[in-house]
């Protein structure tokens, strides 16, 4: 499936778009160059531009480290996540792989990552995180496809996972954030 289509359906017709993406044979590295690369860039690259044109006194060069650090420890987190889920699986009766965690993660972050657009204009780049509500539903939905999680143990494991996703999430916009910040304050004191 192609990247275009797949992104639509996972988020207009997700309940048929899992079963799909559960039984697909892929590998991690095909997951990262056919999906998450492409989709993690957008957030970053958004606000690359956005950072530059609409916020006054903050140069190009943090808008770039504050990018590409951001998608680098995207990349990073959606790894880190998807160990993390491959190990709480069996806690709440699921089974899976690293593979199938990594797709369930993957995917999820979707309405997230897509709506990373919203960064274009930086005071809109923060509705991007309400898209994450939105992925925690389709995480939802994809957990008996994908991992095969039984209907009595879905609520508890999303919540555990919700909350590992979000710690994930927040970690990487404060380390992303102090880094900046710690750019642009030298570049004052300098200047």
């Amino acid at each position: 499936m192609n990247l275009q289509q797949r992104v639509i359906n996972i988020l207009k017709k997700p309940q048929e778009e899992w079963p799909i993406i559960a039984a697909e044979a892929t590998d991690e590295s095909t997951l990262y160059k056919n999906y998450i690369f492409v989709l993690a860039a957008i957030g970053p690259a958004c606000s690359i531009i956005g950072t530059t044109l609409f916020t006054a006194g903050f140069g190009l060069l943090p808008a770039l480290v504050a990018g590409v650090l951001g998608f680098v420890l995207t990349l990073v987190g959606v790894f880190v996540a998807a160990i993390v889920i491959e190990k709480l699986a069996g806690s709440f009766q699921s089974q899976g792989n690293r593979v199938q965690a990594l797709k369930l993660v993957a995917y999820s972050y979707t309405p997230m990552w897509v709506a990373g657009v919203l960064q274009l204009i930086p005071l809109l780049g923060m509705l991007a995180l309400l898209a994450g509500l939105y992925g925690i539903y389709l995480f939802y939905l994809g957990m008996p496809p994908v991992l095969q999680t039984p209907d009595n143990q879905r609520i508890p494991f999303m919540i555990v996972a919700a909350i590992v996703l979000i710690i994930i999430q927040f970690f990487i916009f404060f380390v992303t954030a102090a880094i900046v910040a710690a750019m642009v304050v030298g570049t004052a004191i300098v200047s």
